[in-house]
């Protein structure tokens, strides 16, 4: 019964995460379709059968379907949620009707409509991090150590209570939270660290250990661990147009990141059992939604972010292998073939559905779940 209730909870919580951002992404490229004067016929959060919906004055269908792993903006001209084109019925459009649908529309203004769901997620990122660090305040920790775990990698360099890191490798360090995050996407490489005693400056190696310890959620995972641990962190305030300045950085980092992480999953460094599909969000959904509305937020940020950057993958059917076609084209002056086209979105569709059921696969294995 426990199960049971954790489990609904978990997907309740996720549905109505994912749903917030993906309307944002899906209502970036609405908006710039319709300011390109390109007519919606659909705008739907989720797909398979329509749960309730309605028609507004220009005719689009907006509509929540059972299942809610996604949404689709579909345009006049589409054959399908994922843009195809109709080509048959584009070659008999009408002046008129040729002016309000997407395929016809300008190269540049094609592209600004793809790349407009992406960057509202990116946005929304911002938005959100902004409002965090003006209200609640941004965490700042020195990166001053305070304490070092025995036989870590930092014991081991040498490092001692009341250093300072100033610097990781070739990266300035100005507080603990640049230390965590240069670390955490460590795979066991060995770093150089620069660090300050007194008025000495300090140069040392030290390889973090991959170790199993538990994060935020009680989960265990395996992480790179250099040892050091800082005071207590404070939260400054800041007023708006510093709050955005440094979200927009935070989202950067966060993008940086998560793209390093997953070119050291290509290249074998990390494994690719740490890629998550709906069943570790769902619980990441409900376990942050335990925690209180500050670690939903930067749950959302760091989703959003993660949906932005997935969609402008060159994968045909995603948006970056939308732009990927419409690049070439604009090489070529004039489209690819409309079979190279067709070959590519299946392409696309299988890869993105091997992606998921390896996802799943992680979600069961990372879960016990058998």
């Amino acid at each position: 019964m426990e199960l049971l209730t954790t489990s609904l909870y978990n997907f309740s919580a996720f549905v109505l995460i994912l749903t917030v951002i993906v309307f944002i992404h899906e209502f970036g490229h609405y908006y710039v379709a319709k300011l390109c004067g390109v007519k919606i016929e659909v705008f739907s959060i989720g797909f398979g059968k329509e749960l309730f919906g309605w028609n507004d004055k220009s005719g689009t269908r907006w509509k929540v379907c059972a299942l809610p792993f996604g949404g689709y903006v579909k345009m006049f001209g589409d054959i399908d949620p994922a843009s195809v084109p109709d080509t048959e019925k584009i070659s008999k459009f009408t002046k008129k009707e040729a002016a309000i649908a997407f395929h016809t529309k300008p190269l540049s203004q094609k592209s600004a409509i793809v790349a407009a769901g992406p960057i509202a997620n990116f946005v929304l990122a911002i938005v959100i991090l902004t409002f965090f660090f003006s209200y609640y305040g941004k965490p700042v920790t020195l990166s001053q150590i305070s304490g070092i775990t025995p036989d870590s990698a930092a014991f081991e360099a040498g490092l001692e209570i009341d250093d300072v890191i100033i610097q990781i490798d070739d990266t300035k360090i100005s507080t603990f939270a640049d230390i965590q995050r240069i670390i955490g996407l460590n795979t066991g490489t060995e770093i150089t660290i620069t660090y300050r005693r007194g008025e000495e400056e300090i140069t040392a190696l030290a390889t973090p250990k991959i170790v199993a310890r538990e994060d935020i959620f009680g989960n265990e995972i395996k992480a790179a661990l250099l040892g050091v641990e800082a005071r207590v962190s404070s939260f400054e305030k800041l007023n708006i147009f510093e709050s955005s300045i440094a979200a927009t950085k935070e989202t950067y980092h966060i993008a940086a990141g998560t793209l390093k992480a997953i070119g050291q999953m290509i290249s074998g460094e990390r494994s690719a059992r740490e890629i998550s599909g709906p069943i570790g969000i769902a619980k990441y959904s409900g376990q942050s939604a335990k925690k209180g509305i500050e670690t939903v937020l930067w749950f959302m940020v760091v989703l959003s972010v993660n949906l932005g950057l997935i969609n402008l993958f060159p994968i045909p059917i995603l948006d970056g292998g939308h732009l990927l076609f419409y690049a070439v084209e604009a090489v070529r002056g004039r489209p690819l073939a409309e079979k190279i086209q067709e070959y590519g979105f299946k392409f696309g569709l299988a890869c993105v559905l091997t992606l998921a059921a390896f996802a799943i696969f992680n979600d069961v294995r990372n879960l016990n779940l058998f």
